[in-house]
């Protein structure tokens, strides 16, 4: 579903519920200046629609102990649906990303000690038909990807 099909309060909706789902419909509500019936309404709409996927705590995961973070650049021979599956079910495997580019894939790690991280990256390099892998090591998170909130149809660069 593209963003030119959903209403100014659709997208209101969905940038509020980005920003903080925390609370009842109610709260959520009043902050948008809508009926709580619409609101309710509206959201089982996008759930319905596939725009929302659920809800989640936004969790910082370094404050969790999981100090150690890399992405993960992984060159295939085979079959890369399989592979990818493979290494989306491993432990500490945060995201795995289907690119273009030089590598055929590419993952996000997090792990809490040295050891977990070394096993993890060697355990992709286990997988029957990884090539080889390409990793960098996360130094600081400039900008959290779970902060991300979508544009609708607004064309500056500017953070807001």
């Amino acid at each position: 579903m593209a963003s030119s099909n959903l209403d100014d309060l659709d997208k209101r909706i969905i940038q509020e519920l980005c920003t903080s789902s925390q609370g009842s419909y109610r709260q959520i509500a009043k902050r948008l200046g809508i009926h709580p019936t619409t609101l309710i309404q509206r959201v089982k709409n996008l759930e319905e629609l596939g725009v929302i996927h659920g809800y989640r705590a936004h969790v910082d995961y370094l404050k969790l102990g999981y100090e150690f973070m890399a992405i993960v650049h992984i060159y295939v021979e085979g079959d890369l649906l399989d592979i990818q599956q493979r290494i989306r079910s491993l432990k500490d495997v945060v995201a795995v990303f289907d690119v273009t580019g030089e590598c055929d894939s590419i993952a996000w790690v997090a792990c809490k000690n040295r050891e977990e991280f070394s096993a993890v990256i060697k355990s992709m390099l286990q997988i029957k038909g990884v090539k080889k892998t390409n990793t960098y090591v996360v130094l600081n998170m400039i900008k959290d990807p779970f902060q991300f909130l979508p544009r609708f149809g607004e064309s500056s660069d500017v953070e807001r």
